[in-house]
């Protein structure tokens, strides 16, 4: 397996499972913070929506950026600055001057850096594989980022803020300098094709025409609205998922760490079925079948008090979720020329992204009136009818989805 993939691409796998170590830890530790700060909704989702904001203001020049560079240069950069920002909030931890204003800060400027790094390891794995093995890297790097987040970050995170606050956000500068020598490591360059004989070009220029592209593209252009949709939907219920466990299944800060890996293991099997499951009964079948499952497991959360029914679900959900992942990011790989890659998919992430903080946010307020567990319904009713507008777009684009990956001759 690792022989016909060659060692480039396990470069790039090792340096995302650390990374994605260094993101899981984070995903339990910030939110832990924040709420040992406030238990109101809306500032703790406000810090969900402060992470993923830079993909709403900096997804397109990031992917401007990305087609211009040598793409592992920037993933090194950009973990670089995740690194130095963690260590500063550890720092104020330890020194007992953190705040809310300083955590959102902190979170922001990781978001920031983030955008970056995503966009070249998401622009790099086809300059790494062939076309028809773009599936398979993309699974195995997903379950790596699943597998690194949940099973060991999630409940690492949560040892390690039992344990001493600051111990969490050390680990993650350390994992995140980690996955910044690995991806250095890989032999090449992996600058964008274009660069070696195109005339050069504003960033401003080069980012209309990456959005130009995806509006030209009548397929992606759907994929995009139904995506960016879905994402604002699925975001609501993220942001309020630490008060869910806390304050509706009352399992308390180590119970939040195990319900995040109980969402890993549905992610990485998941991960590990989406190509298979895709080659056996089709993409489009497969996609749908991950929506639906996604739609009705948030939905059936917010008619649960039990933790254990709640870890099922969450895992069941994250299965689903992962199947879209996986699938969805092979087809815009095959289907987006590689010099515009990074542009193409700024374009795409500031809209599917950049609806996170706004769903965090309106997820906050909406448990701030009703309930937290109100969240999960409303959000899981509006993703089942997405469900059905994404099976009427893949029917209707079938030739174009199922001649997607079509090796040249």
């Amino acid at each position: 397996m690792s022989r016909s993939l060659g060692p480039a691409f396990w470069r790039l796998f090792a340096a995302s499972a650390s990374s994605n170590l260094a993101d899981g830890v984070n995903r339990v530790a910030l939110p832990l913070l924040a709420a040992t700060l406030t238990r109101d909704p809306v500032l703790v989702a406000a810090l969900t929506s402060l992470a993923f904001l830079p993909w709403l203001l900096f997804a397109l020049p990031a992917g401007a950026v990305v087609d211009r560079v040598d793409r592992k240069r920037a993933m090194a950069a950009a973990n670089t600055v995740r690194a130095l920002a963690l260590a500063a909030l550890a720092a104020t931890v330890l020194a007992g001057a953190l705040s809310l204003p300083v955590l959102y800060v902190v979170a922001f400027v990781v978001g920031g850096a983030e955008t970056v790094y995503d966009s070249a390891a998401r622009a790099m794995l086809p300059q790494v594989v062939h076309r028809n093995q773009l599936d398979r890297g993309n699974g195995l790097i997903t379950v790596a980022e699943e597998a690194s987040q949940a099973f060991v970050g999630a409940p690492l995170g949560s040892l390690l803020f039992a344990l001493a606050v600051a111990a969490p956000l050390l680990t993650t500068s350390g994992a995140f300098l980690l996955g910044a020598v690995l991806v250095l490591g890989i032999a090449g360059n992996h600058r964008p094709g274009r660069l070696a004989a195109g005339p050069p070009t504003t960033i401003r220029r080069d980012v209309a025409e990456g959005v130009a592209w995806l509006w030209r593209h009548r397929f992606l252009r759907g994929l995009t609205a139904v995506s960016a949709t879905t994402s604002l939907l699925q975001s609501m219920t993220t942001g309020v998922l630490v008060l869910y466990a806390l304050e509706t299944l009352r399992i308390g800060e180590a119970g939040f760490g195990l319900l995040l890996t109980a969402s890993g293991v549905g992610a990485v099997l998941g991960g590990l079925a989406a190509a298979p499951l895709a080659a056996r009964i089709g993409r489009s079948a497969t996609l749908v079948l991950g929506a639906g499952l996604a739609a009705a497991m948030t939905l059936a959360l917010g008619l649960t008090t039990h933790g254990v029914v709640a870890g099922v679900l969450l895992g069941v959900g994250a299965a689903g979720v992962l199947f879209w992942n996986v699938l969805t990011m092979s087809l815009r790989q095959a289907l987006i020329p590689e010099e515009l890659f990074g542009r193409v998919q700024g374009a795409y992430r500031t809209l599917v992204w950049g609806g996170i903080p706004l769903g965090a946010l309106a997820g906050g307020l909406l448990a701030g009136v009703t309930s937290v567990p109100a969240v999960f319904v409303v959000a899981g009713c509006a993703l089942l009818v997405l469900a059905g507008a994404l099976w009427r777009l893949l029917a209707a684009h079938r030739n174009e989805v199922s001649g997607a990956f079509a090796v040249p001759v």
